[in-house]
């Protein structure tokens, strides 16, 4: 019983913080890179291995359920008409966007756990809302960093092997991925653009952290994502706490039409608050951002914190209500959701 409790506390902590090293990135020093760790500017916090241990030997965690449910339908592939773009949440931060001459797919996670062991740490509880043998080519992969849960290294090397989609990635991480054969990937710093056809893809900062291992904390970068694709602005925040990036970016993109802002993975606060939006916060996000939707994901597809299954999706209907603001204007929904911009 111990060992088991010791292997979960160990694979939990390297799915925090890491579970393999990797070579330091090198570059120019900048506002967010002191030549040898990138940092949040203005904003350094930091929590240890011991930190991971205090929490999950005193958590309150609610139980979820071990299998969830679909309540969307199945999903469809349909033909995306020039001006259109479609939008499904997939699970977990992966989210698939198409237009009607590009593909691209967010953080993309299909492995059983999100973590460093096959058979330990956070495991999945609800399936993807499109099967993997049924997502359509693939034409550009966005990673926002390089946490287990958001570069899932198997689903990269199966989609490489179906399609061999473009991967952009942040400043240190295409060298995590140099393993898998044939890989295109790209790196970004913050503000750097790249255009792909007519899409314009631009990586912009969040407030989050990077480790693949227990000794490579912040040696690669992090970030958010913001999309120009048929005339609409989407903007994909990956993992991030709650700062004033969300000002500066709502000044480069003044009219977003489509926020995809994480909801889940935030109990408790002492631990999370820094680095992960908890719902209200969200809300909070939404309303910088200007945004005239906005969709929460990062919620209900894996048990990565103590809050109930029900809770974030529950807080942030009581919080809409609080402000007076419509529930249709900020959505949380099961993986499969599809919606439209038109």
């Amino acid at each position: 019983m111990f060992k088991c409790l010791l292997f979960g506390l160990l694979a939990s902590a390297m799915a925090v913080l890491g579970g393999c090293n990797t070579m330091r990135h090198s570059g120019p020093m900048s506002d967010h890179f002191d030549g040898e760790k990138f940092f949040n500017p203005g904003h350094r916090s930091h929590k240890s291995f011991l930190d991971v241990l205090k929490w999950k030997l005193t958590e309150t965690s609610v139980p979820w359920p071990e299998e969830i449910s679909l309540t969307s339908a199945p999903w469809e592939n349909k033909k995306v008409s020039p001006g259109k773009v479609r939008v499904t949440y997939v699970n977990h931060a992966s989210i698939l966007i198409q237009s009607s001459t590009q593909t691209i797919l967010t953080d993309p996670v299909y492995s059983k756990r999100v973590s460093p062991l096959s058979w330990a740490g956070p495991k999945r509880r609800k399936l993807p809302g499109i099967p993997f043998e049924n997502l359509p080519p693939i034409d550009v992969v966005l990673i926002s960093h390089n946490h287990y849960d958001h570069m899932d290294k198997e689903t990269l090397r199966r989609l490489q092997e179906r399609g061999n989609p473009l991967v952009l990635a942040p400043l240190g991480d295409c060298r995590v991925l140099e393993d898998i054969s044939g890989l295109r990937c790209e790196e970004l710093d913050w503000w750097q653009k790249r255009a792909v056809d007519e899409v314009q893809i631009e990586f912009c900062p969040a407030q989050h952290w990077s480790a693949r291992g227990m000794f490579d904390r912040n040696e690669s970068l992090w970030g958010s994502y913001a999309l120009q694709v048929e005339g609409k602005t989407i903007y994909f925040a990956g993992d991030t706490g709650f700062g004033n990036h969300f000002e500066a970016i709502a000044k480069r993109y003044p009219q977003v039409d489509l926020a995809l802002l994480p909801i889940g993975a935030y109990a408790p606060r002492w631990f999370s608050k820094d680095h992960h939006l908890n719902p209200e916060e969200a809300v909070k996000a939404h309303q910088v951002l200007g945004a005239k939707k906005s969709l929460g994901i990062h919620f209900g597809t894996f048990k990565l914190t103590d809050e109930a299954y029900e809770e974030p999706a529950q807080r942030l209907s009581e919080e809409l209500e609080r402000l007076k603001i419509s529930k249709e204007e900020f959505l949380a929904k099961d993986n499969g959701f599809d919606l439209w911009l038109e």
